[in-house]
């Protein structure tokens, strides 16, 4: 069974905003996201602060040999390098997620038409339908007249 042209209505299919965006990464982006995917863990902060721990306490106990008395100038210094590298590549990583999340905003606005547009075919399918019936009512009811 054929639908009346009216009925008939095409869009684009609906895409995966992941998909959509991760085509247009560049190697430096997966980088940059992955760095901050690692920086924000709970397992690199455990693991820095046991760094962290063991570096104050074998200069203070001075076992092996004192590179970096207190108060900890090198190990300041290295902190501040750390920071310096990783703020801004943290923060191209949540530019980029700002742009997803505008991305994600538009495809599902796109969607929200696409919905807004099937339901108003439902609509207009249904009416058609009362239509159809109430004429084949109207047409039964004057065939009972007459009978």
């Amino acid at each position: 069974m054929e639908f009346p042209a009216r009925f008939l209505h095409q869009h684009p299919p609906v895409r995966n905003v992941n998909q959509v965006y991760d085509e247009h990464l560049s190697r430096g982006d997966r980088v940059a996201d992955r760095f901050a995917t690692v920086m924000g863990s709970w397992s690199f902060i455990i693991a820095q602060s046991v760094l962290l721990l063991c570096w104050v306490v074998l200069n203070v106990t001075g076992w092996i040999m004192r590179w970096d008395p207190y108060p900890f100038i090198l190990l300041n210094l290295a902190l501040s390098f750390q920071a310096a590298y990783a703020a801004p590549i943290i923060m191209m990583s949540q530019n980029r997620q700002a742009a997803k999340d505008r991305l994600e905003a538009h495809l599902d606005f796109e969607l929200n038409q696409k919905a807004e547009e099937e339901v108003r075919v439902i609509l207009e399918h249904l009416e058609a339908q009362s239509q159809a019936l109430l004429e084949v009512l109207g047409r039964l009811e004057r065939l009972e007249a007459r009978a």
